[in-house]
């Protein structure tokens, strides 16, 4: 077999990898698991080990190096350098590790999906992957079903396909639409598979209208406005695309009152109707606020939900996990800094789609029938479902959902490359120099990528083994341990190690004070790897108390009040730490406050603040009649 024959069997193992990637995220859950990701990373390990053999095979390998992907190089080095200042170096490194895939996978993918044909196939491919996603987004929306494959959906009355969120699914086929109705317009492709474009972009519309999301069906609104604006200025095919357009208007205005749940839905727009919108507003405040206290590096890559507790809003009691917010997420972990060169690589690829435009729109003569393109279909599409994803990221994390994040990263890439066609410009002969350098630095990513992937993959199996465990379980504990040595950097599985001990050590048999002062010992290592988290801070103090060590033990509640100052848990532990003291006074306003922040499901303070009211009349009074 020639090389050349080689080179073109590897280059289509790529492109094979490559559609892994993109089907198998978000078939499973979005790929927000790790053990779901290390798939992922995986298959990006074997696009890396396949376009390293293609340097060296193809006598006449170019590397094609646009300005856009010196803006992804440059995020890349820089999630490197916030990891090795980070705070938390466990949750800092799984970021990185993400940013390292994303950015060899855009680079991989705009050097070598140059032929027209290679991106085709994958622009296809989405298309008919987010219909088959769309037809079971509907099965669950008709026939009320609760499951995501065998998971239980916290969302009742919304579809998400196999997606856990139904918003996160909205941004990935919001992605896509543009992408099917372009094809359906203005692909080449023959009559009979345009009609099944069309199809798969109805039922991708259908799609997003059953996942009951407001910020997807603005975000598709938007684009699908830039969409037929741009083709009904060509008067060869202003009839078709708004003849396309009135039959999708008068299916919404027909199907869209007959759907109780889609005009409910539609009608909790107005933010002071719904209690979850004025709650996501709050969220956002406290990351604007998190940023302006660390402007230019931001808090830590992924250090958000750490650190969101210190700035909690009274109103809310849950995490959050993310701001809800993209652009604001991007400058609380990343700060001003990871915020400009993201929007670098935004105006770079806008830049770019802009010095395509003229070469792939072609006249208007030309759109349609037998003269359409393919490459303009490509462009159009795909820049507009990236549009759509950046104006729903105002009010979503999609870009935190691998499967959503890489769809996104592919599209950017699938766009890049149509670059090459137009100019020659960042075209770089690969010599040998270059040859050598491109092959130490992939090399290089695969072999950290691979090593961490095994130790991920073997802590990851660990937990599930804990998690399956009876809860505080000497088997938990055992599983946690193995966990931890796995990964001795997760805080994490050192505070759950703690905790457990911290619990056995209250059924008071003689062992009680050994597990607690373990419980101690853990939670020492916990709040090395992590001093943010106030759990760690409550569980050291509680095993003070525990110990007969009360003195001791105030500081601890007192840091954890820091970090949380609006948290009712941690208000009620502070009482329980004062009812410890006996000193009933204090304790008072801690459990009432907790009352105050969350007064339903909160019985410790319920509870105490009962026994600390008695004593407190008792003392007052001193009167065994008015004894509780």
């Amino acid at each position: 077999m020639s090389f050349e024959k080689l080179d073109r069997w590897f280059e289509w193992g790529m492109l094979v990898l490559v559609l892994a990637i993109l089907v198998s995220g978000p078939l499973a859950f979005g790929s927000v698991d790790p053990l779901e990701f290390l798939v992922l990373q995986g298959l990006t390990l074997g696009v890396l080990a396949l376009w390293m053999a293609r340097l060296w095979l193809n006598g006449r390998t170019q590397f094609f190096w646009p300005p856009v992907c010196w803006a992804v190089a440059a995020f890349c080095l820089y999630a490197v350098a916030r990891y090795l200042t980070a705070d938390i170096e466990y949750v800092a490194r799984q970021e990185m590790i993400r940013v390292l895939v994303y950015g060899f996978l855009f680079v991989a993918i705009v050097n070598n999906f140059q032929r027209k044909e290679l991106a085709h196939v994958v622009g296809l491919s989405l298309v008919f992957l987010a219909m088959g996603l769309s037809l079971y987004a509907l099965w669950q929306f008709i026939s009320g079903s609760d499951r995501v494959w065998n998971v239980v959906s916290a969302y009742p009355h919304r579809a998400s396909a196999t997606f856990l969120s139904p918003n996160h699914l909205a941004a990935f086929l919001e992605m896509i639409l543009p992408l099917g109705l372009a094809y359906t317009l203005v692909g080449r492709d023959r009559p009979v598979t345009k009609v099944f474009l069309g199809y798969a972009s109805v039922v991708i519309l259908a799609g997003i209208a059953v996942t009951l999301s407001r910020g997807g069906w603005v975000s598709t609104a938007v684009a699908m406005t830039l969409l037929f604006g741009v083709l009904l200025l060509h008067h060869t095919y202003r009839l078709p695309s708004l003849v396309l357009l009135v039959a999708l208007l008068a299916a919404g205005f027909y199907f869209f009152p007959k759907s109780v749940f889609v005009v409910n839905r539609a009608q909790e727009v107005a933010p002071q109707n719904n209690i979850q919108e004025l709650d996501r507003f709050r969220v956002w405040e406290a990351a604007a606020r998190m940023w302006e206290q660390n402007p230019w590096w931001g808090v830590g890559p992924a250090h958000f939900d750490y650190r969101y507790r210190n700035y909690r809003p009274a109103r809310i009691q849950v995490r959050p996990e993310y701001a809800h917010n993209d652009y604001l997420n991007t400058l609380a972990d990343w700060g001003l800094v990871g915020g400009a060169i993201v929007l670098s690589a935004l105006a770079l690829l806008a830049w770019g789609v802009a010095g395509t435009w003229r070469s792939v729109r072609g006249s208007p003569d030309d759109l349609g029938g037998k003269q359409g393109s393919n490459r303009f279909a490509l462009v159009l599409g795909a820049s507009l479902g990236l549009v759509a994803l950046l104006c729903h990221s105002i009010v979503d994390f999609n870009m935190h959902i691998p499967a959503d994040a890489i769809l996104a990263i592919t599209l950017m890439a699938l766009v890049t490359a149509q670059l090459r066609s137009v100019t020659s410009r960042w075209r770089l002969k690969a010599g040998p120099g270059l040859r050598v350098g491109a092959t130490a630095v992939l090399a290089l990513g695969m072999i950290y990528l691979g090593q961490q992937g095994w130790r991920r993959a073997q802590e990851t199996a660990w937990l599930r083994s804990a998690r399956r465990a009876p809860l505080f379980s000497t088997g938990q504990i055992d599983c946690l341990k193995k966990a931890f040595a796995a990964d001795p950097k997760n805080g994490q599985t050192a505070y759950a190690i703690g905790e457990a001990y911290r619990v056995e050590s209250q059924e008071g048999d003689s062992r009680y004070e050994d597990l607690a002062r373990q419980a101690i010992d853990w939670f020492a290592l916990s709040l090395k790897l992590n001093r943010w988290n106030d759990s760690g801070w409550l569980g050291y103090g509680w095993c003070l108390d525990w110990l007969g060590r009360h003195a001791e033990a105030g500081p601890y509640f007192q840091k954890a009040a820091e970090l949380d100052p609006n948290g009712y848990f941690t208000m009620a532990y502070l009482g329980v730490h004062y009812a410890e003291l006996e000193d009933y006074a204090a304790a008072k306003p801690c459990f009432e406050r907790s009352l105050h922040l969350q007064w339903q499901d909160n019985l410790i303070a319920a509870s105490y603040l009962q026994v600390a009211n008695s004593k407190l009349i008792e003392a007052a009074t001193n009167e065994p009649a008015l004894r509780k």
